[in-house]
């Protein structure tokens, strides 16, 4: 092996070390994905209380 090509692997290896111990992107996805289940429940739960207080508001606007 040439000494040059030495020199560019033991720059090389300690950058993709440190990049394979980075779990930071993974954790991002992780935050992004419980936001999206969280965005969802609530858009759930709004449609289905929006359901029941049009379906009270139009039972007493009729017993009016």
């Amino acid at each position: 092996m040439s000494p040059g090509l030495a020199v560019k692997r033991d720059r090389v290896r300690p950058a993709l070390m440190a990049r394979r111990a980075d779990d930071s992107g993974a954790t991002a996805i992780e935050y992004a994905l419980i936001a999206g289940l969280i965005s969802v429940s609530i858009l759930i739960w709004a449609m289905s209380i929006g359901t029941s207080v049009s379906s009270f508001l139009t039972s007493v606007a009729n017993n009016l």
